[in-house]
């Protein structure tokens, strides 16, 4: 399983359930008791518990992160794929961004159903459809070529959320459907903290520099070097219009929430 760390999640998932009509189909105020599975450091327990009035708990097998995530509700130590409860004890068992990262996604969804007596839910992306717009002219190019090679060398299909339906399907869950739901994240003037660090991350290659071990399985070292310049060029490019208060961007990740009944 791959694994992060706490900044790139709370990072990843700012803002994403704001809007929490997304979850409508999940009628949460119905449910009496929510295991939201992989929940790193909390931001969707957090909503769970806000919006229901439901006993919520969150499992993940990093105990860094959940150290952060018991802020927001009981916590357990748990693997996905054996998870350490009984059969049928929830009404909604839920993940987000976890099955893309599991070599063996349908052993996952199978034992969300073991677990739910009511309904499975998973909220994933498809990083294939993401799309970026920038005042910086070759950022969006560079970030379509990266994500493109990271896509190929990584070892789990994170380009899986249009097709969890499929595997609920095959885990026997019945009643299944999918709401697509785009989540844009926007960077402009006034800056934070994050944005900057982002954009210094970039013009250092740090960003990339992190992902070398991925990228390098689908392209050779002279390549990678190579993209690496660009982006430490774009990066600078970037802070420069920041400098400014002109530069702006726009990512857009498409999610998938897909519903079953167990």
């Amino acid at each position: 399983m791959r694994r992060f760390d706490a900044d790139y999640l709370e990072e990843t998932r700012r803002g994403m359930w704001d809007e929490v009509g997304k979850l409508a189909d999940l009628r949460l105020g119905d449910h009496d008791r929510i295991v939201d599975v992989g929940c790193g450091t909390g931001e969707l327990t957090r909503v769970l518990v806000r919006e229901s009035d439901a006993d919520v708990l969150g499992i993940d097998a990093d105990p860094g992160l959940l150290a952060l995530a018991r802020e927001h509700a009981p916590v357990a130590a748990g693997d996905a794929a054996r998870l350490p409860l009984r059969d049928a004890v929830a009404d909604l068992v839920i993940c987000q961004a976890l099955l893309i990262n599991l070599p063996e996604p349908r052993s996952a969804i199978e034992e969300f159903g073991r677990v739910s007596s009511g309904l499975v839910c998973a909220i994933e992306p498809d990083n294939a459809g993401v799309t970026v717009e920038s005042t910086v002219g070759a950022e969006a190019g560079l970030e379509r070529r990266a994500r493109a090679r990271y896509i190929e060398g990584v070892e789990t299909d994170v380009t899986l959320g249009p097709d969890v339906r499929e595997l609920f399907a095959e885990a026997g869950l019945s009643n299944v459907r999918t709401r697509r739901y785009d989540h844009e994240k926007r960077v402009e003037a006034p800056y934070d903290e994050s944005a900057l660090d982002a954009a210094r991350r970039k013009a250092t290659g740090a960003g990339l520099e992190s992902d070398r071990e991925t990228l390098t399985r689908s392209v050779s070292p002279e390549e990678f070097d190579s993209l690496r310049s660009e982006w430490r060029e774009m990066g600078r490019e970037a802070i420069e219009q920041m400098r400014d208060g002109t530069y702006e961007r726009t990512e857009t990740v498409p999610f998938y929430v897909t519903v079953g009944r167990a």
